[in-house]
């Protein structure tokens, strides 16, 4: 196989050289890694409502795209219940938030718009962007006031269209918050589109889990998007927002129209899953006693300071060393991956340790012990 395509082989062989070589690993030890910030993945809750869901004749496929006789009753409420919960006129379910973001920017900006995105926005976002029709430019990581500077530059050189700003509420590799009320106020001066990536937000931050966008999510003008295969503990993406955005994505969103149904047993999990962040307040609660035990300790043994998240970044810039330090954590039962180019810009290389709802204080410390002994050794 290897003769056939040396040009890949070739590829392949440099990403080796480089530190970068990717390749799938087992689930193993103390999960740092996962985005189950809640612990539902594998939570007895979800469990018992597949097995209840499939009792009651819930189908596992769809059997075809939603305009094709893959649309079941349990996408349809799921759709009245995430809009309900997120205070939006509509929502419609994608089989997951890369698809979901996809259509968005591909579908909603037309010709003679503008995107304006974060520079940390996710690639699901750019791979939109390129298959869309407006014009696309990036603003500083959360500057506000280099936002404004690209919207007053657009339109000094003849831009009129409809501007769409793109920002993630927490940043998947960074931790970091949007400042969304800035956004937000920009967003309205301008008469923009604020399309809120809350896929690290949902379940995490809000009134209930609703995200950190959930004061403003029912203007017109906010469009939110909630994975579900984060804190949710399942998988798929909502789309949240004005009823005429979600009936433009069904009607022209390729991956919509052309793509099989999620799995109804998994929009009826979903919909458990939000039905859990209504009802117990306990759950997020455990979420950030963790959170905020993880901050602390870092700060105690690894004199790592200003986290904003559940998400804790460790940047250790080189990327042999980066994955020498994740594999000797994971060697003492700490699964904590390293992440390299070009998930993150070149030189950054981290370790992204994410608090999960299936550690215990205990752990945490544990884990902070054995990281301070790698960082100092590495100085």
């Amino acid at each position: 196989m290897t003769g056939a395509f040396p040009r890949h082989a070739a590829a392949l062989e440099t990403l080796q050289k480089r530190g970068r070589f990717r390749q799938l690993m087992p689930r193993a030890g103390h999960d740092f890694a996962s985005n189950d910030y809640l612990g539902l993945a594998a939570g007895d809750l979800l469990k018992g409502a597949a097995i209840e869901a499939v009792a009651r004749g819930v189908p596992v496929g769809a059997g075809g795209s939603r305009l094709l006789r893959g649309n079941d009753a349990e996408h349809c409420r799921l759709e009245d219940e995430a809009a309900a919960f997120f205070g939006t006129e509509a929502a419609l379910f994608m089989g997951g938030g890369f698809n979901a973001n996809q259509a968005i920017f591909s579908t909603l900006p037309q010709q003679g718009d503008l995107v304006l995105y974060d520079a940390l926005i996710h690639a699901s976002t750019h791979d939109g962007m390129r298959l869309g029709r407006a014009e696309a430019r990036k603003f500083a990581h959360n500057d506000v006031k280099d936002a404004a500077a690209q919207i007053s530059d657009w339109r000094a050189s003849g831009g009129v269209g409809q501007i769409w700003i793109a920002i993630e509420a927490v940043y998947s590799m960074e931790g970091t918050l949007a400042p969304i009320a800035a956004l937000a106020a920009l967003a309205e001066t301008q008469s923009a589109v604020l399309v809120v990536d809350e896929a690290h937000a949902t379940g995490v931050f809000g009134d209930q889990g609703r995200g950190l966008a959930h004061g403003i999510a029912h203007r017109p003008w906010v469009l939110s998007l909630h994975t579900c295969g984060k804190a949710l503990g399942v998988c798929g993406g909502l789309i949240c927002g004005a009823q005429v955005l979600i009936e433009t994505l069904i009607n022209r969103a390729r991956g919509f129209i052309f793509a099989t149904a999620p799995s109804p047993l998994n929009a009826a999990l979903v919909r458990v899953a939000l039905e859990d962040l209504s009802n117990n307040p306990a759950r997020r609660q455990r979420a950030w006693e963790g959170i905020e035990h993880a901050h602390a300790e870092a700060a105690r043994l690894c004199g790592l300071v200003g986290f904003e998240s559940q998400i804790l970044p460790v940047v250790l810039g080189d990327d042999a060393l980066c994955m020498l330090v994740a594999e000797t954590l994971q060697g003492q039962s700490f699964d904590i991956r390293g992440i390299r180019p070009p998930t993150v810009p070149r030189g950054t290389a981290r370790l992204r340790i994410s608090l999960t709802g299936t550690l215990t204080k205990a752990v945490i410390t544990e884990m902070f012990q054995g990281l301070a002994v790698e960082l100092e050794a590495v100085k």
